[in-house]
């Protein structure tokens, strides 16, 4: 739209563009942002005591998870609700990654328990959205979590796997380290291929970012 009106420059840095410039769609990015609601003005101008009650309400939703025995319906419903506050708030995306919430969101991906598996990579999706979160996420081992559940999550927990590494590829150094991940390419590949809709798609936009990088 921006070049359409007639304007030649980048609407960030207000550079000039060259005369025709060569633009490629970021599909992956466009996948991303589908995938979320956007934040109305109306909620984003919320009243600040609104706001210390989220992070609050975050603070004692984190140490249910990651103390030391918490049964599964209490980190089911601790998850539940994160999900939700970080959906849209970036302050509380970075306080559950700074807390060591993300060790605890891993071991319920492992857990076997499909309903946990996704409300935890729903949470590490949403905590992906950061891009100082990026690099960290596969520093601490999701990519391993990630194609354990490609290949025998239920079909909504390999849809949402897909898309987190669809986040985490948005990073460049993140799509060497994906791509030389034993199995991972393969294991979109053979999502693509036997998936339902929603599956393909995902896995679809997952290996668009990836090869964006010429050794994938």
């Amino acid at each position: 739209q921006w070049i359409d009106s007639g304007n030649r420059t980048c609407p960030i840095t207000k550079l000039p563009l060259s005369e025709n410039p060569s633009l490629i769609p970021n599909h992956a990015l466009r996948s991303l942002i589908s995938n979320f609601a956007h934040v109305s003005p109306k909620e984003s101008s919320r009243p600040r005591t609104q706001q210390e009650h989220s992070q609050s309400q975050s603070q004692a939703l984190i140490s249910t998870l990651v103390s030391r025995s918490p049964s599964n319906a209490s980190k089911l419903e601790s998850l539940s609700r994160l999900v939700r506050l970080t959906k849209r708030d970036s302050l509380i995306r970075r306080k559950v990654t700074e807390s060591g919430a993300v060790r605890a969101a891993l071991d319920c991906v492992d857990s076997g328990n499909q309903v946990l598996q996704e409300k935890s990579l729903s949470l590490l999706l949403n905590l992906s959205l950061e891009d100082d979160n990026k690099v960290g996420l596969v520093a601490d081992g999701v990519i391993r979590r990630i194609v354990a559940v490609l290949r025998v999550g239920s079909p909504d927990c390999k849809a949402i796997a897909a898309t987190l590494l669809t986040s985490l590829a948005v990073v460049e150094v993140n799509k060497a380290t994906i791509g030389s991940y034993p199995d991972a390419i393969s294991a979109l590949v053979y999502l693509l291929r036997v998936g339902n809709d929603r599956e393909r798609k995902e896995s679809a936009t997952a290996l668009y970012a990836l090869c964006s990088f010429m050794d994938n």
